[in-house]
């Protein structure tokens, strides 16, 4: 680990090593600093469309690349925490614009500019004992679906059913999958699996907060008669998805009063995420991962002053 001010010198790293961070900068977006993750989660990425794999991969180097010139913590590049935020934001651009040269440069810069404001949030909420997660994309995506030209047309949001949302089992199962998948922007059923295969091989506890994660916010977006094509898209489901590894596998020492308290999240981030979508929604905007990043820090800031087995927050720091 380099000395405060030491300058990161990439050409020091050899093929190898770029390749593995490189993995690390993807996987890092569920919160693994597994290669092998990395490598399943790309497979997943071009399956879901080519498209989507490029982008994803270009975000992750220029954000970690940036990162490298600007001499960040050598730690935290080897270990892929420079690269997540890229990747997502990279996939938000080529999803809302299309892939062509003019998309590629933006992807570039915006990816540069992720590893600024990582560094500016990791600094900011260390002080709190707080992690960035991926509120550096969400920042960056935001102002940047705000800006661009091509916002869709303003739709009205959503309205909830009366009663519980009832799914047929082809939608509670693409419902299940689509909630993973949905963490990188994909909707299809075989990249969500892809990506929990990804997650099992570098921790079963991470692939179990994940799966459970999903069937909570199905039951949670059931229970609160959400619209029942949306469920099954997954776009309620991916932010508890998200909180419940972090919580459960990441943060949090494993114990039953841990996993009681990861669930309780995941419920409490889904209607986050339907008031997030209906409050983005008529300016073209979405609520991104932004549910999952205030779900866990109130939770994690939460986690000190409750005195049961495993609630502390000392993992973290």
């Amino acid at each position: 680990m380099p000395v405060a001010g030491q300058v990161v010198q990439p050409g020091s790293w050899a093929p190898a090593e770029v390749g593995r961070i490189q993995l690390r900068g993807v996987a890092q977006v569920a919160l693994s600093a597994s290669p092998w993750t990395g490598l399943l989660f790309t497979i997943a990425l071009f399956a879901g469309s080519w498209q989507i794999g490029v982008y994803g991969l270009l975000g992750a180097a220029a954000s970690t690349a940036a990162a490298a010139v600007l001499g960040a913590d050598r730690d935290g590049l080897t270990k892929g925490l420079e690269g997540y935020c890229g990747c997502l934001t990279g996939i938000a651009i080529v999803v809302r614009l299309d892939a062509s040269w003019r998309t590629a440069v933006l992807a570039v810069i915006a990816g540069a500019v992720c590893s600024v404001l990582s560094a500016a949030a990791g600094r900011l909420l260390g002080r709190l004992g707080l992690p960035a997660l991926t509120a550096p994309f969400c920042l960056v995506a935001g102002a940047l679906a705000s800006a661009l030209p091509t916002s869709p047309a303003a739709t009205a949001p959503p309205i909830p059913t009366v009663g519980f949302t009832a799914l047929s089992a082809a939608e509670l199962g693409r419902a299940f999958c689509n909630d993973i998948g949905q963490v990188f922007f994909l909707d299809t059923w075989y990249a969500g699996l892809l990506l929990l295969v990804g997650l099992l091989v570098a921790s079963r506890t991470a692939a179990l907060a994940a799966a459970c994660g999903s069937v909570v916010a199905i039951l949670t977006a059931c229970a609160m008669g959400l619209p029942a094509d949306r469920i099954a898209e997954g776009l309620y489901g991916y932010n508890a998805v998200l909180v419940a590894i972090a919580l459960a596998a990441t943060f949090l020492t494993l114990t039953p009063w841990t996993a009681g308290y990861a669930t309780l999240a995941a419920v409490a981030s889904v209607p986050f995420t339907a008031a997030w979508q209906a409050f983005a929604q008529p300016s073209g905007g979405s609520p991104f991962t932004w549910p999952f990043v205030v779900t866990t820090w109130l939770f994690l800031a939460a986690a000190p002053a409750l005195e049961r087995p495993g609630i502390s927050f000392e993992k973290a720091k």
